[in-house]
């Protein structure tokens, strides 16, 4: 049962190693072979071209006197001395230009090319047909296919390489050329495949690279969303405990304040050195979720101070014009009356800046029930990047901000221009003010 058990654990560890060996050179796999672009068969072609110039070259010096300058040695080893005819080119491009499939068809490619090489070798009058075509064919298939193929096929190329007939009538010089076309097509396969296992490597490298990029982004996205929820744990203690504490000395103070004002007294400074305490732990918090932000240090503005925005506007050479008369600031929460002013500073900073606007108008109005606020230019509208790159927290940031006091805000950039509004409803008492 133990060697049983044994035997299978061994097959498995073989057929997963085999299954990511597949994986690791199937990420080689060229992408040329699911879709070959007008790009692709122009190299190839150019590749075929090429191969039939070189056997072109190496035919024609090896007929002639160029390399072999003794002429009895010559006529010993049978060699002719005349210029090629036709019809050695002719065999010659037979193994050459199939080269053009040897992308899209490797293994009919081969074929044909061992097919003319090994059948025109032996009617050549003397000429040496180059082995250019044979050994681009098998290091294409070692390339483009799997270990498997690139073995098969280097064996079949080194056969007919071993097997073809030659010209020559010198067994010697037979022999040399034989083993030469041998050496070369070997060499030719073990470097397609040693471009496979290359293309392999970096394929398995860059991916390997990704994986980890990713991980990291994950990793820092999950320890920023842990650092929040730590951040709002520790808020919530703090502001808990303080406003505990203040509730109950501030209940003592109300008790002491008639008989006993001295307590009182005393009462009212514990409440207002918790508030301190705790006011100073969540501007540090706050400084940190901001960022390199600096923290704001000045008091709370509201629309009380919406005279130095229009004087903003106008020093940057535009024209201002501004309407509040349909807005009570006394009936208006201060906290929806804050948040109307940062709109109202936030867009005028991205109309200087950003708008290339020449008028301003700005209308602020109250009900019973609401409080609005139209912002508008004839500027060159509001782009997203603007949006995102306004100072401080953005349009964005006021979005939030006025829709959590269930309010609505928009943004038209659609006529010309930039048109934005926001409507607060007031509901007396909700904000507890």
């Amino acid at each position: 049962m133990k060697n049983t058990m044994h035997t299978l654990r061994q097959r498995l560890s073989s057929f997963s190693d085999d299954v990511q060996q597949r994986r690791f050179l199937d990420a080689a796999r060229p992408a040329e072979e699911d879709a070959l672009r007008a790009s692709d068969w122009v190299v190839d072609a150019g590749i075929a071209l090429i191969a039939f110039l070189f056997g072109c070259g190496q035919l024609f010096l090896a007929s002639t006197s160029v390399i072999y300058v003794d002429g009895p040695f010559r006529e010993m080893a049978g060699l002719v001395n005349i210029v090629p005819n036709m019809y050695a080119y002719g065999a010659l491009a037979f193994t050459t230009l199939p080269l053009v499939l040897r992308r899209v068809a490797p293994w009919p490619t081969l074929a044909i090319v061992l097919a003319c090489f090994f059948f025109s070798s032996g009617y050549m009058s003397g000429f040496a047909l180059s082995a250019i075509g044979p050994m681009v064919a098998v290091c294409s298939l070692s390339y483009l296919l799997d270990r498997r193929h690139a073995v098969v096929a280097g064996l079949l190329t080194a056969t007919v390489m071993l097997l073809a007939p030659t010209p020559l009538p010198s067994e010697t010089l037979a022999t040399v050329m034989r083993t030469q076309n041998l050496i070369f097509v070997v060499a030719a396969a073990l470097a397609g495949f040693a471009l496979r296992t290359y293309r392999a490597y970096m394929a398995e490298t860059h991916r390997r690279l990704e994986e980890a990029e990713r991980s990291r982004e994950e990793l820092a996205a999950r320890r920023v969303a842990e650092e929040r929820v730590r951040i709002a744990r520790d808020v919530h203690d703090i502001t808990a405990h303080s406003l505990s504490a203040v509730a109950i000395q501030a209940a003592a103070a109300e008790r002491l304040v008639d008989f006993d004002p001295a307590a009182a007294k005393e009462a009212i400074a514990d409440i207002r050195l918790v508030s301190k305490g705790a006011l100073d732990e969540i501007r540090s918090m706050i400084g940190v979720l901001r960022g390199g932000e600096k923290p704001e240090t000045a008091p709370s503005e509201g629309t009380e101070r919406l005279a130095d925005v229009v004087e903003y506007l106008r020093r940057a050479s535009l024209e201002v014009t501004c309407a509040t008369k349909g807005y009570r600031r006394e009936d208006v929460p201060a906290i929806v009356d804050m948040a109307l002013f940062s709109l109202v500073r936030e867009a005028a900073t991205n109309t200087v800046r950003h708008a290339q606007a020449n008028s301003v108008d700005i209308l602020l109005r109250s009900t019973a029930t609401q409080a609005s606020l139209v912002f508008s230019d004839d500027g060159v509208g509001l782009a997203d990047d603007v949006a995102a790159s306004a100072p401080g927290h953005g349009l964005e940031g006021m979005k939030e901000r006025i829709e959590a006091l269930g309010g609505v805000f928009s943004i038209d950039g659609s006529h010309g221009g930039c048109v934005l509004k926001a409507e607060i409803p007031l509901e007396g008492g909700r904000y507890g003010l």
